[in-house]
């Protein structure tokens, strides 16, 4: 049965698994992407997550591709007023070229642009949960270690951003907003400037968060605990490393990584000798090793919501299902002994 929790400080709802959707438009159609949110639906999940930037990888001709298959479902179903809709704006994008003519800023002329492409590819007049995509200032994200202070061009200030999503909170076409891809210091940083000048407060963050990379436990996790800003956990399953069907050099037809090999940030020597490690677990307790993992996700008390990604009905069922497995307590600490002696080896 599904699990419900509190998205921040708002009055929403959010199943604890909630539906990504980057495949769709490129690895999936859109036959097979209705009939995910169809099955999704069915089993109490209320929550879709989308971007303008998706379908993954980013490419000119699948430019906002996965908004417009939600939009026809929405339209073709009449279920707008039974999901809660999340999307997000791009940062920055000198490596999209077709995004804004790689321009792309986190300024009001950019995120009106975007808003209202977005409105018009999901076919409805307001997005609830929206979120800045991944900061406009250079900082470690997308899996760089450490932090290294660099010359940089003017950024627009986190208030101006904060200024153009209040806009679009008083207009309606928004109703609440998140970030994604940020740091302590950058989360804090939109919190205090929301209070300081009263304007939104951000209601999530949307991190990378699996058994390959815990480093949202150093320092993110208190600040979804005292801020109310919980995690919208990506990639549970590390680009789907930890399903182990990648294990023993295997090229499953038409795994991610076999389709795209420059995806490879879960799949370093230390991310395969630790996607063993818990495969072996997972085999000793008799249990998938991909429910395993998302149900480590599920149960940690920062996460809001775990964001599944799925190319085939099985995948989709089998992640869906994971809600219903819990942990025991010797099963926890048998990960946290391989956490210990492979600590976060793919950040």
């Amino acid at each position: 049965m599904m699990k419900y929790k509190q998205l921040g400080n708002t009055d929403i709802s959010v199943s604890l698994i909630c539906l990504g959707s980057m495949t769709w438009g490129n690895q999936n159609t859109q036959s097979e992407a209705f009939e995910q949110l169809d099955y999704a639906r069915d089993q109490g999940v209320n929550f879709i997550d989308t971007a303008e930037l998706y379908a993954i990888p980013p490419k000119a001709d699948t430019y906002g591709a996965s908004e417009i298959i939600i939009g026809n479902w929405l339209k073709k179903g009449g279920h707008r007023d039974d999901v809660v809709l999340a999307s997000k704006v791009c940062g920055p994008t000198a490596w999209c070229p077709h995004i804004r003519k790689g321009e792309a800023k986190l300024d009001q002329k950019n995120i009106f642009a975007a808003v209202e492409g977005s409105l018009k590819r999901l076919q409805t007049d307001h997005i609830d949960l929206y979120q800045v995509h991944w900061p406009e200032r250079k900082t470690n994200y997308f899996g760089q270690l450490g932090y290294t202070q660099a010359e940089e061009t003017i950024t627009t200030p986190i208030v101006e951003t904060l200024e153009a999503l209040g806009e679009l909170v008083k207009q309606g076409k928004i109703r609440h907003i998140g970030i994604s891809n940020e740091t302590p210091w950058g989360t804090m940083q939109y919190l205090n400037v929301a209070k300081e000048h009263a304007l939104p407060r951000v209601v999530s963050i949307q991190n990378p968060y699996n058994l390959l990379n815990r480093s949202y436990e150093i320092g993110m996790a208190e600040i979804s605990h005292r801020e109310q800003v919980g995690l919208l956990a990506y990639s549970p399953l590390g680009f789907g490393a930890l399903s182990g069907k990648y294990l023993n050099k295997q090229q499953p037809e038409n795994g991610r990584l076999t389709l795209f090999p420059d995806y490879q940030r879960y799949s370093t020597k230390q991310g395969i000798e630790a996607t063993k490690a818990y495969a072996a677990l997972a085999a000793e307790y008799h249990l998938d090793c991909a429910q395993m993992a998302l149900s480590f996700v599920n149960t940690r008390p920062f996460v809001t919501s775990t964001i599944i990604g799925a190319t085939t009905m099985q995948q989709l069922r089998s992640n869906i299902a994971s809600v219903s497995l819990n942990l025991t307590d010797d099963l926890t600490q048998a990960i946290d002994e391989i956490h210990r002696a492979i600590p976060n080896p793919c950040p």
